[in-house]
């Protein structure tokens, strides 16, 4: 099985990211942020054309460079992805099947809801990445 984060954390090497966004200041860091974020906006815009397009593979490009823009952001910011991953999936996976209202769903899917005290006996609990924000908690 292809280790996605080991991926990007072997891209990162090769080319220096994490070590140089180590020696970020916090003016840096907030910068380099804003950067990523803006290089996730231009890859989603590239996937959205191609999808008005009907272009199957630039969409499956474009889906597969948003993993890389942001599995390679947390690398580059020093956080743990498969620990961060793990509390999302774990979160996710105690939501109860519902209807979200703040969103359409025609497709006959489930929507998947945070549980209540009323609905479930339990609040929701949001997933915790305490401890795990590399430089992120540099910001």
């Amino acid at each position: 099985m292809k280790n996605w984060v080991q991926d990007i954390k072997n891209l990162s090497d090769r080319f220096g990211v994490r070590k140089a966004v180590e020696g970020f200041d916090q003016e840096k860091l907030n910068a380099f942020l804003e950067f990523r974020i803006r290089f996730l906006e231009e890859e989603l815009d590239e996937t959205k054309a191609a999808a008005a397009e009907k272009d199957a593979e630039e969409i499956c490009d474009g889906l597969i460079d948003l993993c890389v823009v942001a599995i390679g952001t947390l690398e580059a910011f020093g956080v743990d992805a498969h620990k961060a991953w793990d509390e999302v999936h774990a979160a996710n996976m105690s939501k109860e099947v519902g209807v979200n209202s703040s969103r359409e769903n025609d497709f006959g899917l489930p929507d998947l809801i945070k549980p209540t005290m009323e609905s479930h006996g339990r609040d929701w609990v949001n997933p915790s990445h305490e401890g795990n924000h590399g430089q992120l908690k540099d910001l």
